[in-house]
């Protein structure tokens, strides 16, 4: 689960509403890395700024990256191991590195692109999900 402030929350909604509730829209403008926080720069695909600064910045950090980027089996494939002992195959999720270095060092850049576009579909399904949470009363 990725921690959104209230004041993100707001904006989120307010891109939603701005892009009519098509999802689709919204693109990643920008996007930067570091130790601790993957930033994205949010805008309309069929309103674009001139600037990143006129764009929605989004902070996610890094371990709800490595959750995300494990969740979707991004950082491995399936693959046929040798049990070391028995000496039979059998089937498994074979990790190519740790999800932060595999996204660093091993993922190449269409990779990477996708990576950022499950984040931002993760931050959206997670929005509207915690909102129609919220709207249902018991």
């Amino acid at each position: 689960m990725i921690k959104i402030s209230q004041k993100l929350k707001s904006q989120l909604w307010w891109l939603i509403i701005s892009v009519d509730y098509d999802y689709s829209r919204i693109t990643i403008a920008e996007h930067d890395i570091t130790d601790e926080v993957l930033t994205l720069w949010l805008e309309d695909k069929q309103d674009f700024k001139n600037s990143i600064d006129e764009c929605l910045q989004v902070d996610i950090r890094i371990r709800d990256l490595a959750r995300i980027i494990k969740a979707e089996n991004l950082n491995s494939y399936e693959g046929t191991k040798l049990h070391p002992t028995k000496n039979f195959a059998y089937k498994a999720r074979i990790e190519i590195n740790t999800p932060l270095q595999w996204y660093k060092e091993d993922a190449s850049s269409p990779e990477q692109q996708w990576t950022r576009e499950a984040v931002l579909k993760a931050l959206l399904t997670q929005l509207v999900e915690e909102g129609a949470a919220s709207d249902y009363t018991y």
